[in-house]
C-alpha cells in the first residue's frame, strides 16, 4: 500500500539554455539547480534531492562542458520529497544484483588463506651479518704556545 502513494515519472530534462545563460566555469552548478528547479515545477514539491549518479553525469565532462539534456525518474513518497535518480540506474542495479550469484566454479574452487602475521615473522630471512667499519682518529694539530 505504501508503493500506492509514491508517484513516479520520468522526465528528459532540457539543460542547455539555462546553463548558457551563465559563464562557463559556473555551468555544472547551473545545471543541477536547473534540474532541481524543472523537478520543484513538475513534481509539486519544494524538496529535492539528486542522486550522485545524477550529479556525476552532469559533471562527467567537467565544470565547463554540462550535457545538453538528462533523462532522470523521479520519485515523490508520500511526506512530499522528490528524489531524482538517472533513468533505468535503479533497474540495472537490480539486476546486477540478481545476476551476482555465486556461479558453481566458484564453489568447487578451494579458497586458499593469506599466510597469518607469525608465520610471515618466520619466513623472513635475516640479512648478512653486518659489515663492522673502524674509524681511525686523525691526529690533531696543536698551536705551540709561546
Amino acid at each position: 500500500m505504501a508503493d500506492a502513494k509514491k508517484l513516479e515519472r520520468s522526465y528528459t530534462i532540457p539543460l542547455r539554455r539555462e546553463f548558457l545563460k551563465v559563464p562557463k566555469y559556473k555551468r555544472a552548478k547551473k545545471a543541477t539547480a536547473a534540474i532541481k528547479q524543472f523537478l520543484s515545477k513538475h513534481m509539486k514539491s519544494a524538496e529535492i534531492k539528486l542522486s550522485t549518479k545524477v550529479n556525476e553525469e552532469v559533471w562527467k565532462h567537467g565544470m565547463r562542458n554540462p550535457p545538453g539534456k538528462v533523462r532522470v525518474t523521479a520519485v515523490k513518497d508520500e511526506k512530499g520529497v522528490v528524489s531524482a535518480d538517472l533513468f533505468g540506474s535503479k533497474a540495472a542495479a537490480k539486476e546486477k544484483k540478481a545476476v551476482k550469484k555465486e556461479s558453481p566454479k566458484a564453489k568447487a574452487a578451494p579458497v586458499k588463506e593469506a599466510p597469518k602475521a607469525e608465520e610471515k615473522k618466520a619466513e623472513v630471512k635475516p640479512a648478512a651479518e653486518p659489515v663492522k667499519v673502524e674509524v681511525k682518529e686523525a691526529p690533531v694539530a696543536t698551536e705551540a704556545k709561546e
